[in-house]
């Protein structure tokens, strides 16, 4: 009997083997696998870390931008943004050719099957559109958001996407952008900015403190996000060899020395140090090593970590004095970080750990003129499609909620629930459309 499931384990491995397409690897495969799952759950982490510092008021609804981002944003990448960014096109766009995923299937797409390097991608358009939304949240009605988010997972992220990994002109020119700098980071922080000054301030900022409801669930958030980002770092190497452990531990060491440095900042300036701070300079190290992870040393990842440190440290001061109410410092913690890592990219960047470009400190000053034009190329996109686009979507729809639902909150006048229910019952909003209640029959009320 124990030979006989001897061997029909030993043929079901060899099936499975046979199974694979020419040119499929499955170590690599399995590693994707891993990976994509990584990405895809760094979504629900933002949720978690953006849910914390929002008013208890707003947590659903803030949380609930990032889940919708799953749906709306993958449906739109599987049946058109997918094709855009890497099917054969022009240097400014794909093509048609994958449109509803035609002639995606299971055939080697370097060394994994085509259809999983289509879905790691799409985990990257997903968490992309979600971090915008820290730039918006607390006043933007969620229909109009839905709108706008699927139409900017098609007509933003996968342009650029293209331009820099689909065979454009970034990726031509030699721009270097190992798992996002400027595809995901810059640009989700410079459309969280435009969407903060299209919309608004929130009526109270400025007036009173809006201080996080629940910053354990920003630490929950951030340890998270920094577990998916094995797989967004590491992932990127879309193989599971020396450039996958070399983006992993990278992923590992430039957040830890970011931290260190936020501390230390910290401490200098108060004599605290504050949980909200290091669950941001978390981020911001991750940002910052993003587009850098496969190309540079783990000394020079140490070193990139702490410098990414000082310009979103200073910014996030700087910003709360001005007008500009990005909610939750997006382009702060992305926009700056991930333009600060681009062109530290073109410094450290170094041929003897990735066999692909050096940068400046390494004999190859043109990596940071080429650096530098990704990352004003990413900027101008983001902001004038973004810009567009929150302008088209409300000729169809408001974009903001009305003061009154503000006051109230969002996640009773969006969403009819609420995050925190005290007591016997929870806030109940009538339309003005309700019938008015009825009268007791047979007695005084």
């Amino acid at each position: 009997m124990r030979a006989h499931k001897t061997l029909w384990m030993l043929t079901a491995i060899g099936l499975s083997g046979a199974a694979l397409a020419e040119g499929v690897d499955g170590a690599a495969t399995a590693w994707m696998l891993v990976s994509t799952a990584l990405v895809l759950l760094m979504t629900p982490a933002l949720a978690f870390f953006y849910g914390g510092l929002v008013r208890s008021k707003n947590a659903l609804n803030t949380m609930m931008m990032s889940f919708a981002a799953l749906g709306f944003v993958g449906v739109g990448w599987a049946l058109l943004g997918y094709s855009l960014a890497f099917g054969e096109g022009s240097p400014w766009l794909g093509g048609l050719g994958h449109a509803l995923l035609k002639g995606v299937g299971l055939e080697a797409k370097g060394e994994i099957p085509h259809l999983l390097f289509m879905a790691f991608q799409g985990t990257f358009a997903i968490i992309t559109a979600a971090l915008l939304t820290g730039g918006m949240v607390e006043r933007m009605r969620f229909p109009a958001l839905l709108l706008f988010l699927t139409l900017w997972g098609v007509l933003v992220y996968a342009p650029l996407a293209h331009w820099v990994w689909g065979g454009g002109f970034l990726g031509a020119l030699g721009a270097l952008d190992f798992a996002g700098g400027t595809v995901v980071h810059i640009n989700a922080g410079v459309a969280a900015l435009v969407g903060a000054l299209v919309l608004g301030a929130r009526k109270d900022y400025g007036r009173q403190a809006l201080l996080p409801h629940h910053v354990p669930f920003t630490l929950l958030g951030a340890a998270l996000l920094w577990f998916g980002w094995f797989g967004f770092n590491g992932g990127s190497a879309l193989a599971s060899g020396e450039l996958a452990a070399l983006a992993f531990v990278n992923t590992m060491l430039a957040p830890a020395a970011t931290l260190v440095a936020w501390a230390l900042l910290d401490l200098l300036r108060t004599g605290k140090v504050t949980a909200v701070g290091l669950a941001t300079a978390i981020v911001v190290g991750l940002v910052a090593i993003t587009p850098a992870a496969g190309f540079v040393s783990p000394l020079s990842a140490l070193v990139l970590g702490a410098v990414s440190a000082f310009p979103s440290y200073f910014f996030l001061l700087w910003r709360p004095k001005t007008k500009l109410d990005d909610s939750l410092d997006v382009f702060g913690a992305h926009g700056i970080a991930g333009i600060t890592g681009a062109l530290l990219t073109g410094l450290l960047a170094e041929k003897a750990w990735n066999g692909v470009a050096d940068g400046l400190l390494f004999g190859n000053p043109m990596q940071l003129a080429i650096q530098a034009l990704a990352v004003a190329a990413a900027v101008a996109y983001s902001a004038l499609g973004t810009f567009f686009l929150l302008k088209l979507v409300g000729l169809f729809t408001p974009l903001r909620a009305s003061p009154k639902e503000e006051g109230l909150g969002l996640d009773v006048t969006q969403h009819g629930e609420e995050a925190y229910v005290e007591g016997e019952g929870a806030v109940l909003v009538l339309s003005e459309a309700s019938p008015p209640a009825l009268k007791p029959v047979g007695g005084k009320a």
